[in-house]
């Protein structure tokens, strides 16, 4: 009877001790949950102050005292009383990496206030900045007028806008920041650096910070968004962070009195000859060589050759380019270059290419009307806006034919029929230098295919005389000659009166511009 007791006494004392527990759990998680609603009230309600009732969850040291007053997201000041913690909504403004980042940008700003380009009195944007932690460091060293941007706005530092559409006015900034490499993560360079140069007033500073060092080519068409910027500073500066070792620092000055860029610049092209920069001739010295002597079998030795071009996309970084164009001149059907080729084998870098397809011959204009992201342009290239002939040519025992169409080549009508037994008919041209210039900015990235038939020994000078070349970045030229025939050795076709030699001198006054040419078939 005895042990029976102090068995029952025995399990009475441990549910008594197990109730006890089980309390303190749920009074701890109900205060869990009471801190829990009160920081969603701090954050929903009370907005930009965490100094609610005098109870506050996160505290900044006392030199971080920032607050705003007004409407006016540029009407900053400090406060006088020693408010703590006025801009702090969450804790990433109390994390190593937030106060590391605070104290490298108050270097950065620092150095730059002493090289005479940011001054406490300028009014700053920075733009693309999801924690604020550079517009935190310009307010601690005095620039009173500063605000950023990020997609999600962090009050009282950060405003709720992009780099591509900026919130403020024209020539709202004296100086505008974009760090930690957002410049470079923009997927429209073109649209941001147009809405800086519209948003910093004239004689303002833009500063952008690159965590990747790029090429030259890739630099300069930074550069060029920017075509009435100068250069003032290049720097590199020790990161903050062990991911990122090195940050190159660039400093652009606004010069730009009205900034409408055109379509096509006159001082890139003067004198009858392109403006050739340094970097443009290294990579056309670095190209895959020029075949210098004729190949008794051509149609073997320039197919073999694609396996030695180097493309400038596999050696250059083509993403501060506005637009990706791919102009095939002479483009037949889809599968013939366009889908066979370019599409598939092309390296592209992940951008989105829009093809133009120029192609006078209407047996294959039926197939472009369903195929997406490309215009298609059913006229012949040509010198000039013109009615012309279309002339359908073949070798002797040449058997090429689509749709009972054979490879054909345009002429003047006046000179069109004179020793010709074939078939004609009549197309229409048009000014291919003068569509390009009014097309493509020298901002874009421009790849084009030639493939027109000998009418290359027009188009060419034609694009040289006006400008125009200037504008292509990298051409895929298919040079024809009376060529040795296939069919017949020892026989020359009698189809093209130029010969190799005139074609190498083509290849190489394109080369000699600056232009990355290609041997094509």
């Amino acid at each position: 009877m005895k042990k029976k007791c102090t068995t029952a006494t025995m399990e009475h004392t441990v549910a008594k001790h197990g109730s006890v527990r089980n309390l303190l759990i749920r009074l701890l998680i109900s205060g869990v949950f009471i801190l829990a609603i009160r920081f969603a009230y701090l954050i929903a309600i009370a907005g930009e102050s965490c100094n609610v009732a005098g109870f506050c969850f996160f505290s900044l040291p006392d030199t971080l005292s920032l607050a705003i007053t007004g409407s006016d997201p540029l009407s900053v000041e400090y406060s006088s009383g020693g408010t703590r913690g006025n801009s702090s909504r969450s804790e990433h403004y109390t994390s190593k990496s937030w106060l590391n980042s605070v104290r490298f940008y108050s270097s950065v700003f620092h150095d730059l206030i002493a090289d005479g380009y940011l001054s406490t009195e300028s009014k700053s944007l920075c733009i693309e900045t999801p924690t604020g932690g550079n517009v935190f460091a310009l307010r601690e060293i005095g620039v009173r007028y500063a605000v950023g941007i990020s997609r999600k706005s962090v009050k009282p530092l950060v405003k709720s806008g992009s780099g591509e559409r900026i919130p403020f006015g024209d020539g709202a900034f004296d100086f505008v920041f974009s760090g930690e490499g957002s410049f470079a993560r923009s997927a429209k360079p073109a649209v941001v650096a147009a809405e800086i140069a519209r948003t910093l007033k004239y004689g303002g500073f833009a500063v952008f910070h690159f965590t990747n060092p790029k090429d030259t080519y890739s630099f300069n068409s930074f550069l060029d968004l920017f075509h009435c910027f100068k250069v003032v500073k290049l720097h590199v500066l020790e990161g903050f962070d062990s991911s990122i070792p090195y940050i190159h620092e660039t400093v652009l000055k606004n010069e730009c009195l009205d900034y409408g860029a055109s379509k096509f610049d006159n001082d890139y092209y003067s004198n009858g000859k392109c403006y050739v920069p340094g970097y443009k001739k290294d990579l056309v010295r670095i190209a895959e060589p020029l075949i210098e002597k004729e190949p008794l079998k051509p149609w073997i030795t320039l197919k073999r050759n694609i396996m030695n071009i180097k493309y400038l996309s596999s050696m250059v970084d083509i993403s501060f380019k506005d637009r990706y164009l791919y102009v095939d001149v002479g483009a037949r059907s889809y599968g013939s270059s366009i889908g066979s080729w370019f599409r598939k084998q092309y390296p592209k870098q992940n951008k989105t290419f829009h093809v133009y397809a120029i192609e006078a011959d209407k047996t294959f204009h039926k197939e472009y009307g369903l195929k997406k992201g490309i215009t298609l342009l059913p006229y012949a290239a040509w010198v000039k806006n013109e009615t012309l002939a279309f002339e359908i040519h073949r070798d002797p025992g040449e058997h090429v034919e689509v749709k009972g169409r054979g490879m054909g080549r345009i002429q003047p009508l006046q000179v069109s029929g004179k020793e010709f037994n074939g078939e004609v008919e009549k197309i229409q041209g048009f000014d291919f230098a003068n569509w390009l210039k009014n097309t493509v900015s020298r901002n874009d990235f421009v790849v084009m295919k030639m493939d027109v038939e000998g009418t290359e020994f027009d188009l060419i000078p034609r694009l040289f005389k006006t400008g125009a070349i200037c504008l292509i970045d990298e051409i895929f030229l298919e040079c024809h000659y009376n060529r040795w025939q296939r069919c017949c050795p020892g026989q020359r076709s009698s189809k093209y009166e130029k010969t190799y030699d005139q074609c190498l001198d083509l290849f190489n006054s394109l080369r000699q511009s600056g232009i990355l040419v290609h041997q094509w078939w």
